[in-house]
């Protein structure tokens, strides 16, 4: 190792997951030792084994404290950070109340007091912050760490918050941030309408189930991606974004929903309630996802539904709903008539299943090259006679991908796939199995 040359070296720490690692290779060698120095982050958790040991009674008085390692940490690294990222492990995001100490704050990240012992020492050279904090000590104490952060660290290009109730009173501005992630995060509507005006440089925006908003709006000029994912609560929704080019969107049951991102090419959208929807013109969109039981009156939204190539539509997070039967592949691709890629999620698949076996009218699908389908397989004839009539339909079709779910039996799963190659040998075929809660499977050989 010590023969390595110091540059490899360095590669080799800087891509370390955890300061906790970092400091074990230093013990390991002596070159390694030399070169952690000029390591730029410092990367800390606390384990769910260390939170639990300083909890017992015999481990406690051996278990250093977590807000003490990170503050030594930085401080004895001041010279050379500009990353620090802290937090706490996931599982102890999932413990339940009863089982912490209400005034305990040993734990709470977004303190300002802890933060104040260290961050005015890297603050000047800091490009990025994560803070993953513990919500059992948060979550009742509004921290002022937006304050604190913009008053001293003018050349932050990243900030990440999350488990947190924050403050925006005394928040500066921030002209070099260009990406911030809200993630659990209790905000007010003030608080947010500071966000659009303290950092007016932001290209990534991730708002990830931030609570308290009653009217959240965001205008920012030079956003590029955004990833909201909205509070259950009925809320009214506005996203004024002249260069967003990535948008993924999750809702409920909004009061209203206004998007209005002129050059937007990528829209991710998941919606239980359709009907106050206002979109304007998406003239360049090419990718779109649409998961929603409201499927028919969104198609109506997207004016411009012939610019898009890449179509994704499902159903199945929510119970089928009445809207559904007007739901069909005829209509689906008169809206979208260019869409080369389709892929149907296991509820549209289903809808497509019903319509056809009631005596749905036939479709025409012109310019679709690919699709890929969660199958509902009630029946291996039924399925097989609309796999049939689609390949009938499709003669651009040159591939056709079919996960099929866990639950039907290998023969059966078996005979299907052996008797649609057999009925196409034109169509490059990919298989694979689907379940709800769990990633999609691929398989190369038999199924």
């Amino acid at each position: 190792m010590d023969d390595l040359p110091p540059p490899l070296l360095l590669e080799i720490l800087t891509r370390l997951n955890s300061s906790v690692d970092l400091a074990r290779c230093r013990l390991a060698s002596k070159a390694l030792s030399a070169i952690s120095a000029e390591v730029r982050s410092i990367n800390l958790l606390c384990s769910f084994d260390r939170y639990t040991k300083s909890r017992l009674p015999s481990t406690q008085p051996l278990v250093t404290p977590f807000k003490e390692i990170v503050t030594n940490l930085v401080v004895s690294k001041s010279s050379h950070v500009d990353s620090v990222s802290i937090g706490v492990e996931k599982p102890l995001g999932g413990l339940p109340f009863d089982d912490v100490e209400d005034e305990s704050d040993d734990l709470y990240l977004c303190d300002v007091g802890f933060l104040g012992e260290w961050l005015p020492s890297v603050c000047a050279r800091l490009r990025s912050i994560e803070i993953s904090d513990f919500w059992i000590q948060s979550c009742w104490r509004r921290s002022e760490v937006l304050s604190l952060i913009s008053s001293c660290c003018h050349s932050l290009h990243k900030l990440e918050l999350k488990n947190a109730w924050l403050s925006a009173d005394g928040l500066n501005a921030m002209p070099m941030l260009t990406s911030l992630t809200l993630e659990f995060i209790r905000l007010d509507d003030e608080d947010l309408s500071k966000v659009n005006s303290c950092f007016p440089s932001l290209q990534i925006l991730n708002l990830i189930g931030v609570g308290g908003i009653k009217e959240p709006k965001i205008h920012l000029l030079h956003l590029r991606e955004c990833q909201w994912a909205a509070s259950n609560a009925p809320l009214s929704l506005t996203i004024l974004a002249p260069n967003l080019i990535k948008l993924k969107l999750e809702c409920v049951k909004p009061r209203s929903l206004v998007i209005d991102a002129p050059v937007l090419s990528d829209f991710h959208l998941s919606i239980e309630k359709a009907s106050n929807l206002v979109v304007k013109d998406f003239r360049d969109l090419k990718t779109l996802y649409v998961e929603s039981p409201c499927l028919y009156t969104l198609f109506g939204q997207f004016r411009y539904g012939r610019s898009i190539k890449s179509l994704t539509v499902d159903s199945s997070k929510w119970a089928q709903s009445a809207e559904m039967a007007d739901f069909n592949l005829e209509r689906l691709l008169d809206a979208f008539p260019n869409a080369q890629s389709l892929t149907l999620g296991p509820g549209s698949w289903l809808e497509t299943s019903t319509c056809f076996h009631s005596g749905g009218s036939g479709v025409s699908i012109v310019g679709t090259k690919e699709i890929t389908a969660h199958l509902s397989v009630k029946d291996v004839e039924s399925t097989l006679s609309l796999i049939l009539f689609v390949l009938e339909r499709c003669a651009k079709l040159t591939e056709m991908a079919l996960l099929i779910p866990r639950e039907v039996e290998s023969t059966a799963a078996n005979n299907l796939r052996s008797r649609c190659m057999a009925h196409s040998a034109r169509v490059r075929w990919r298989w694979g199995f689907w379940k709800e809660g769990m990633e999609d499977a691929w398989v190369t050989d038999g199924i």
